[in-house]
């Protein structure tokens, strides 16, 4: 088969390795696997990849520029994502690279728009009789009060997070009773509990008040599902529960066969027409029911469990980008995945080094 090249961004993000390594577990053809980072010095790429190339935030001006540059030169076939933020600059701007016949594995700007939007994409799930939590949108204090109340606080533990953000960024849970003090001095600082007074007082000293969703709190297990997808067409999803997290990233999951959040899944990348690995997250309120939280309108990192369970997910989008057909073979239903911390070294010249 035909030897291809793939681009990476985010080189050092912390799911890069497994991206890596499931593009490096493919054995039908050869796969030179590139990349680009902002802060190439601390970068985990620098050691994984072929090359690895210094690259600008997606918010600046010469992004699309310097990545197109390095991918015509390196004569890439497809660019996988991995910065949240550099979806749209991309989706904006698929036409160039598709012009100098680069795949950019991204949607188009229109689905992405409501995906990357906690908000809109939770109202196109209850418009579409998709669970959801209840929510609401507000754009300042006494509207965060009176949300606060149709949701059942104080009898009832609540959370709040921006429209548009990733990991955890802006996310909380008001609950009252925490024993601070406790929290304090025991607790690492990630604590993502905080109490109503403590956020009136944060938000009374504030010049302006944050747009946020405030939801009902859903106690029960939480799933992440990396979905493929051609182009509005759905082809694949693995849930995974996500049993062990830190910092916002999955450190224990398992493969979960649960057909209820696949058919969910299926219903949304169908009905927003995404394209590419699209990463979809789900918990269960108290009845046990499956809610769609957020989505991740890219490759996730933990899509390397999907690989170990039998399908390569991040291959099959390379070959969907290539015009091949992608074959989706029997998964290993029950795998369970455990990370751990490693370490690379690199040489003066960012060379790996062996140890």
């Amino acid at each position: 088969m035909k030897s291809i090249k793939v681009f990476i961004t985010g080189a050092g993000a912390p799911g890069a390795p497994g991206i890596i390594k499931s593009l490096r577990k493919v054995s039908e053809r050869d796969i030179s696997v590139i990349g680009g980072d902002a802060n190439l010095g601390n970068s985990v790429g620098a050691g994984l990849l072929d090359k690895v190339f210094q690259i600008p935030l997606a918010e600046s001006p010469d992004f699309i520029e310097k990545v197109l540059n390095i991918c015509t030169t390196e004569k890439v076939d497809v660019i996988i994502p991995l910065v949240t933020r550099e979806l749209l600059v991309f989706a904006k701007n698929k036409d160039i690279f598709s012009t100098n016949g680069i795949y950019v594995s991204v949607s188009d700007q229109g689905p992405l728009e409501i995906a990357n939007n906690k908000y809109l994409l939770m109202k196109f799930c209850r418009e579409n009789n998709i669970p959801v939590p209840d929510f609401h949108l507000v754009r300042s204090l006494d509207e965060f009060r009176i949300a606060a109340g149709k949701l059942g606080y104080p009898e009832k533990k609540i959370c709040f997070k921006p429209p548009v953000s990733n990991g955890l960024r802006g996310f909380r849970v008001i609950e009252e009773g925490q024993d601070r003090l406790f929290s304090l001095i025991n607790e690492k600082p990630n604590n993502i509990y905080i109490s109503f007074d403590e956020f009136v007082s944060i938000c009374e000293g504030a010049k302006v008040f944050p747009e946020l969703i405030v939801m009902e709190y859903l106690p029960g297990d939480e799933y992440s599902v990396d979905v493929l997808v051609d182009n509005g067409k759905y082809i694949s999803a693995i849930p995974r529960s996500r049993d062990y997290i830190k910092m916002g990233i999955s450190f224990v999951g398992t493969v979960i066969r649960d057909r209820e959040i696949i058919e969910h899944s299926k219903k949304i990348v169908e009905g927003l027409k995404l394209n590419g690995n699209i990463g979809l997250q789900f918990k269960r309120d108290t009845n046990g029911i499956p809610k769609i939280i957020e989505s991740n309108p890219r490759v996730q990192g933990t899509i390397v469990l999907c690989t170990a369970a039998g399908e390569n997910m991040v291959y099959e989008a390379v070959k969907i980008g290539i015009g091949e057909k992608p074959v989706i073979p029997e998964i290993k239903w029950g795998l369970k995945m455990i990370r751990y911390w490693d370490e690379l070294f690199l040489d003066i010249n960012g060379n790996k080094v062996d140890f």
